[in-house]
């Protein structure tokens, strides 16, 4: 990605803060079939302020991760805050007119090298890790443990999107609720849905 200078982040402790706050990230990399993308939550590893690793699951159904090369290059990207910007914004316009459009926005690339791990143990191990990364600041935090014991760790990590609509009614008040950056948004799509405004012909 051509960075310019001016706009380039060599803090890594900033890299980190964004990857960290936008953990929802699309990994891309290239196999035999070209290139592949997959959009995923991921968990981030550090050594001191450094990025190690970018833990991920990929769905087994998915055939993106039968394409995985420890010799080929990846990319994973995290899209931050975006948006438009009006000249007219620019008090400088006023005086002198000359101003044109922008578009800011913050977003990291990530370069490195995919592996394939197919462990239940390490699954399980990530599956609570990521868990408990986005549930830390509940006041009653949910776990596996809280996962009916008739599932895999397999299963518990898919999403589950047919949901009743007492459940999408509470996943769109608790997203309300909540109001973290794109909730309002998400929220709005979950109520479309339900409307079947995507229904497809």
């Amino acid at each position: 990605m051509y960075i310019p200078e001016l706009f380039k982040i060599a803090d890594a402790s900033e890299l980190v803060a964004l990857m960290r706050a936008r953990p929802f990230a699309t990994l891309i990399s290239a196999g035999p079939g070209g290139l592949n993308a997959t959009h995923l939550p991921t968990v981030l590893k550090i050594d001191g302020e450094q990025p190690v690793s970018i833990e991920c699951h990929v769905a087994r159904a998915n055939p993106h991760w039968k394409e995985f090369s420890s010799t080929g290059d990846a990319l994973m990207i995290f899209g931050g805050s975006q948006g438009y910007i009006r000249p007219g914004w620019y008090p400088s316009k006023s005086v002198d007119g000359k101003a044109v459009p922008t578009w800011n926005y913050t977003v990291v690339h990530a370069y490195g090298r995919t592996t394939a791990i197919d462990d239940r143990v390490w699954l399980e191990r990530h599956v609570r890790e990521l868990t408990a990364q986005q549930e830390h600041d509940q006041p009653a935090p949910w776990t596996p443990d809280d996962a009916p014991r008739s599932r895999s760790p397999r299963r518990q990590v898919q999403d589950e999107q047919n949901r009743t609509t007492t459940d999408r009614a509470g996943v769109i008040r608790g997203l309300r609720a909540r109001d973290a950056a794109g909730d309002i948004e998400l929220a709005e799509l979950v109520e479309r849905a339900d409307r079947g405004d995507f229904r497809s012909a």
